[in-house]
């Protein structure tokens, strides 16, 4: 029962909460926007709208857009470099996780030396100590995926050696988030399902975490059970203001598990896939693990009660089995239709899982200590197998 509650984000949550941004108190008169390389912020005009807002708030603009869907070290240095000399006072990042996270990263190497990889731990980081404070960060979803605006996690690739590795500490999570559920409204039917089981897994894998808590716990629950009620409705219909909403309530409930609890080893493997296919979105790999990966645990009986609550939870209210999760787990993935995930269409080979498998203990290591059961490579190297297609 002991554990540490620690969110200092404040978080404006709703319909319209964008045009709240300029009656906040900012942290600062310059702000650099990190956003992706893509055209939907500009299409769907969120970037006008943001730089409106910090306009009439007296914020003047840089502008920093060429984040990738998984972000990549390249891109940090760029951005920090560019904050720094700008003289910016402030980050925003716009747009969904890759934004936020490089928003987060960007703002820890614009106030210290060296490079990103320094301050990493694991892999080939050096875990070394940062001496400054990032500058602050805001964060303006536009997806209900990641949680991000929640938590201070922050994942980059370093693209020479394939390693996509987690950071973050109390210095990065954002000081202000927005999350505006119309924001979301313009995400296509397959991305909203990523982004939804995304935001599932971080629920369920905090939920079976070792270091889960009360806390955690029910917020866990509560984004599962909004997940299950409200990602299928937004997929089928993207304008659903009542699903969209729900989820993205979800969404930052998930960021705030991240906060109070963990992931699991299921988010060492996905991140393995993407590092050496970035083409791959994050929440697709982790649905073509998905199924392998909590049927080891179920029918490893390492936590039968917690799977038993989650599947009720899915909305399986008559669960009694811990494959139950399992059964709940694919009947949402079919109603969102994601059921048929191929990693083979991503150009992942059955020949370089092993290869997958170690990657994902040299680098995240550390989730694997707070699975309910341990893992072997050898029953990753399974996983994968069964996931295979």
């Amino acid at each position: 029962m002991n554990f540490t509650y620690y969110i200092p984000t404040r978080i404006l949550f709703g319909r319209g909460a964008l045009n709240e941004l300029h009656t906040q108190k900012l942290p600062g008169k310059k702000a650099m926007i990190v956003t992706t390389a893509g055209k939907s912020i500009r299409k769907y005009g969120y970037l006008d709208r943001v730089s409106e807002e910090l306009a009439k708030a007296g914020v003047s603009i840089v502008l920093f857009d060429r984040i990738q869907p998984n972000p990549v070290k390249q891109h940090v240095m760029e951005g920090a470099e560019l904050a720094r000399r700008k003289q910016c006072d402030f980050i925003v990042g716009l747009g969904g996780g890759s934004s936020i996270d490089s928003a987060k990263s960007i703002a820890l190497m614009a106030t210290n030396e060296g490079d990103y990889w320094d301050y990493i731990a694991g892999g080939t980081g050096k875990a070394q100590v940062p001496q400054n404070r990032p500058l602050p960060v805001i964060a303006i979803t536009t997806t209900a995926g990641t949680g991000s605006e929640a938590d201070p996690w922050t994942v980059i690739t370093k693209e020479e050696t394939n390693e996509k590795i987690g950071f973050g500490y109390d210095d990065t999570f954002p000081v202000l988030s927005i999350v505006d559920p119309e924001l979301m409204a313009s995400v296509p039917p397959s991305l909203t399902a990523f982004q939804g089981f995304d935001a599932l897994f971080h629920s369920t894998e905090g939920y079976l975490a070792q270091c889960a808590n009360p806390v955690s716990d029910a917020l866990s629950l509560k984004a599962i059970e909004l997940i299950g009620k409200h990602l299928p409705s937004a997929v089928r219909n993207g304008k659903d203001m009542a699903a969209r909403e729900g989820m993205a309530i979800a969404n930052t409930l998930s960021g705030m598990v991240e906060s109070t609890s963990s992931c699991l080893s299921e988010h060492s493997l996905e991140h393995a896939l993407s590092a050496y296919h970035p083409d791959l979105p994050h929440g697709a790999g982790l649905i073509m693990i998905s199924q392998a990966y909590y049927t080891h645990f179920a029918q490893a009986h390492a936590c039968d009660s917690r799977l038993i609550d989650m599947a009720r939870a899915l909305g399986k209210k008559d669960a009694t089995h811990p494959m139950d999760f399992v059964i709940a787990l694919v009947q949402l993935q079919v109603a969102c239709g994601v059921d048929n995930l191929k990693m083979s269409d991503y150009g992942i080979r059955r020949e370089d899982l092993p290869v997958m498998a170690k990657n994902a203990r040299d680098t995240m290591g550390d989730l694997f200590l707070l699975d309910p059961i341990a893992l072997s490579e050898e029953d990753c190297i399974a996983i994968y197998e069964q996931s295979y297609r």
